[in-house]
């Protein structure tokens, strides 16, 4: 737990784009929170590999909205149950379980079509709030944080020796 946030924090100290660290976590909230082997995990680990995405943010994210993933499936599962039963989309699911590349996607799954749409309506809202955060962190907390008691004490302890072994590797995040 204490790597993972000393991972965190050398992310949000960073030098790298907020909008980068934002599409990370963004696109780890897709591959987390909906089932691993689905077909549409392919594209979006294809758009991080293409994007200017921060790959850190990603894996971190990936980690955390796993873990939250499995106390929202009763949601997703009943999302996933209202959209597929809806009389409306009955159509729309008829013709897209007609075409293979669907099938292969198991949209028919109340799990996979309930996390999907989730983690597709959250994705620009929490793209701009994470975005926001982070700015707003590096603007306004991370200096006071620096200067303040709590890190000189912070500096003299295990976790800061942690975080100072990790940030010492060198390499880009």
């Amino acid at each position: 737990m204490l790597k993972l946030i000393v991972k965190l924090l050398k992310i949000l100290n960073s030098e790298t784009d907020p909008g980068q660290i934002s599409l990370g976590f963004c696109f780890a909230l897709i591959i987390g929170l909906t089932p691993l082997m689905s077909l549409h995990n392919i594209l979006v680990i294809f758009l991080v590999c293409i994007l200017r995405t921060n790959l850190s943010a990603f894996l971190l994210g990936f980690l955390i909205f796993t873990g939250i993933a499995y106390l929202l499936d009763p949601l997703f599962n009943r999302l996933g149950l209202v959209l597929l039963t809806a009389d409306p989309l009955e159509p729309l699911w008829t013709s897209m379980y007609n075409l293979a590349l669907f099938r292969l996607e198991s949209f028919n799954n109340s799990m996979v079509m309930g996390s999907l749409v989730f983690s597709l309506a959250l994705f620009i809202p929490l793209y701009f709030l994470f975005n926001l955060l982070i700015v707003k962190y590096r603007d306004y907390l991370l200096g006071w944080i620096e200067k303040s008691r709590l890190m000189k004490f912070f500096m003299a302890s295990r976790f800061y020796r942690i975080y100072k072994s990790t940030s010492d590797l060198g390499g880009t995040t």
